[in-house]
C-alpha cells in the first residue's frame, strides 16, 4: 500500500488546475469597467498584474491550485483599495466648518460654474487686452482688493506658508527678525515660524514671554541689523488668562524707518461679522502694517492661496523676487478669487465662505436635525454640539450646533469605519465610545445623500444584516 501512495499524489497533483486567466481576458470583464473608468487601463493592469504575482506566492495556490481561488474577488477588492487614494466628495459631519483634512473651504457652486469658460479656452493671464503686451499675472485682483480692504497693492501666491517664506527671504534674509515667544507657533504638517525664519535666512530674535510681549520689548530689541517685526496669528490654539499684547499702532509709531511691520494674519477675516475676537484684516493695516498675509481658503472661502496685502513699494519687491515664479498661481486659482471677491463686493451669498454661510445656516440646520431625529428616532438621539469655524481659525470659540447620536449593535470604531468607507463618504467622530454625526456642517447639497445613505443602513440593521 505504501508503494503505491507516491502514485496516488502524483495523479492527484496533476489533477490541480495551476493555470491563472490572461491579464487582457480579466480586463474584459464588467466588473472591472467601472474601475477603469476611475483609475485607468494602464493602472488596473497593474493591479491585476500584482494580484496574478500575490496569487501564485500564496501557499494556497501552491497545495491546492487556482480552482479554490476566487481571482475576481480578489482583484475587485484591490481596485477597490487603491480607489480610495482619489479624491471623492465626502459629507463633513463634524460640526468644523473649515476641515483641513477635508480640503478646507467648498467653493460655492455657483462661483465654480462661473469661471468654467474661462478656464476651457484660452484666456488673457499674461497678456493686456488694451494693447496687446505682456502683462502680470494680478489681472482684476488688485483693482478688487483695493475696494475691499483698502491696501495699496496685493500679491497672489499659492498658500499663506509661501506668503510668510517670500516675504521673509525678500525682506529679511540675512537680518534680524523680532518675533513674542507667545506666537513662535506650530501649525499643521510640522510648520513652525522658526524654521521658516531660519530657512529664508533670518536671525530669529526672541522677545517678551509665553503670556506677555509688550511694545517696549519689541522697541528695545531693534538693532541696526533688524529689518523686521513679526506677528504672528496663534492659529491652532490660544492662551488665556493673564496675557498682554502690544499696541499695534504704538509699535509702529515707535519702529525706525529700516523695520518693517508684518502680520502674519492668517485667517482672512475682513468684513465677517461672527466674531469680535478675530482682528480683520482691514483693521491691521489701519493700524499701520506694512505688510498683512492672510489664507484665501480659511474664512475669505476661495481656493487655497495666501495673500500679501500693504504697502505697494514692497509688494513690487516680493513680486520681482526670483522665487514668486515658483509660489505664482494660475489662472485656475486667479479666476476663482477674481470671482469671488467681486460676488463679496457685491454682498451676494455666492461670495460668502463656508464659514460664514454655515453659521448663518444654524436654525435651519437645526429643523433639519430633529426631523431626521424623529424619522430616525430608534436608531438615533438628538444632542446640541458645539460648531466651530475650524481651519486655525478662533480656536477658543464655539457655537450653538446639533447633530445625532447612533445608536447601533455595532462597535463605534466599526461604525465610524462603515460610514468612512461607504458611498458618499460620511465623516463623524466618536465622542464617550459613541458615534455622533454634526449636522451643522453638512451642506445643503449633501442632504439628500446623507439621508438616503443612512436610510440605507437603519434598514440594513433593522433586517439583522450588520450584526
Amino acid at each position: 500500500m505504501n508503494s503505491q501512495s507516491p502514485q496516488l499524489s502524483e495523479v492527484s497533483a496533476s489533477r490541480i488546475n495551476y493555470r491563472l486567466p490572461q491579464v487582457e481576458q480579466l480586463l474584459q470583464l464588467a466588473i472591472l469597467a467601472p474601475f477603469i473608468s476611475q483609475l485607468s487601463r494602464p493602472v488596473v493592469t497593474d493591479i491585476i498584474r500584482t494580484e496574478l504575482a500575490s496569487i501564485r506566492q500564496s501557499e494556497a495556490f501552491k497545495t491546492k491550485g487556482a480552482q479554490h481561488i476566487d481571482i475576481n474577488l480578489r482583484i475587485v477588492q484591490r481596485c477597490e483599495r487603491v480607489s480610495l487614494q482619489r479624491q471623492h466628495r465626502v459629507i463633513n459631519a463634524t460640526g468644523i466648518a473649515l476641515h483641513t483634512n477635508l480640503g478646507r473651504s467648498p467653493l460655492h457652486r455657483e462661483v465654480w460654474d462661473a469661471i468654467s469658460d474661462v478656464n476651457t479656452g484660452y484666456t488673457n493671464l499674461e497678456i493686456t487686452l488694451e494693447n496687446g503686451k505682456r502683462g502680470g499675472r494680478n489681472g482684476l485682483l488688485t483693482t478688487l482688493v483695493r475696494s475691499w480692504l483698502g491696501t495699496e497693492n496685493v500679491l497672489l501666491v499659492n498658500n499663506n506658508a509661501a506668503s510668510m517664506y517670500l516675504v521673509l527671504l525678500e525682506l529679511a534674509k540675512g537680518k534680524e527678525v523680532i518675533v513674542s515667544r507667545g506666537e513662535q507657533i506650530q501649525i499643521g504638517g510640522g510648520f513652525r515660524i522658526p524654521d521658516i525664519l531660519a530657512l529664508s535666512g533670518c536671525k530669529l530674535v526672541e522677545v517678551g514671554t509665553t503670556n506677555v510681549t509688550t511694545a517696549d520689548d519689541y522697541i528695545n530689541a531693534i538693532t541696526e541689523d533688524t529689518a523686521m517685526v513679526l506677528m504672528v496669528h496663534q492659529s491652532n490654539f490660544f492662551i488665556g488668562g493673564f496675557t498682554e499684547s502690544p499696541d499695534i499702532r504704538e509699535v509702529k509709531r515707535r519702529l525706525p524707518s529700516h523695520v518693517n511691520l508684518v502680520i502674519d494674519q492668517g485667517s482672512g477675516m475682513s468684513t465677517e461679522r461672527f466674531s469680535s475676537d478675530e482682528t480683520q484684516l482691514a483693521t491691521y493695516l489701519d493700524m499701520g502694517a506694512d505688510l498683512v498675509c492672510f489664507s484665501g481658503d480659511k474664512i475669505l472661502g476661495g481656493p487655497q492661496a495666501g495673500l500679501i496685502a500693504g504697502c505697494d513699494e514692497l509688494i513690487q519687491r516680493l513680486g520681482r523676487n526670483p522665487m514668486m515664479r515658483a509660489f505664482r498661481c494660475g489662472r485656475i486659482i486667479l479666476s476663482l478669487m477674481e470671482e469671488l471677491l467681486v460676488r463679496k463686493l457685491n454682498q451676494e451669498t455666492s461670495g460668502q465662505g463656508i464659514a460664514e454661510r454655515t453659521l448663518a445656516n444654524l436654525p435651519q440646520a437645526r429643523q433639519w436635525c430633529e426631523t431626521l431625529a424623529q424619522r430616525w428616532h430608534h436608531r438615533v438621539t438628538f444632542v446640541q454640539l458645539p460648531t466651530q469655524v475650524g481651519g486655525g481659525a478662533m480656536p477658543a470659540q464655539t457655537y450653538s450646533g446639533c447633530g445625532l447620536v447612533l445608536n447601533t449593535p455595532l462597535k463605534p470604531q466599526a461604525l465610524l469605519d462603515h460610514l468612512r468607507l461607504g458611498t458618499p463618504a460620511i465623516f463623524g467622530y466618536l465622542h464617550n465610545n459613541q458615534v455622533v454625526l454634526n449636522l451643522t456642517t453638512v451642506l445643503e447639497a449633501d442632504q439628500a445623500a446623507f439621508v438616503e445613505r443612512l436610510d440605507s443602513f437603519f434598514q440594513q440593521l433593522d433586517r439583522g444584516e450588520h450584526a
